[in-house]
């Protein structure tokens, strides 16, 4: 794996973890779920809204982009 492959892995995982973990806590409090359901919700919520991150091979070197459902198209990162 390249540098900006574990970058772009690092950045997705964080985004996911910090909504997931957000979403757990506020699906608890603002709900009427119990047990699996709240962690299982959370999950497909921070699953669908987290932003994408990719490493792309372009003619002028590697580049990291991120697709996300709150902005139109695919935004250049590095």
């Amino acid at each position: 794996m390249t540098k900006l492959q574990v970058r772009a892995f690092l950045y997705q995982l964080g985004c996911f973890a910090i909504l997931f973990i957000s979403g757990r806590y506020i699906i608890a409090a603002y709900t009427e779920l119990t047990g699996y359901w709240i962690p299982i919700t959370a999950f497909i919520v921070a699953t669908l809204i987290s932003p994408q991150f990719q490493a792309v091979k372009t003619k002028d070197g590697e580049k990291l982009f991120m697709k996300w459902i709150f902005l139109k198209g695919v935004k250049e990162i590095k």
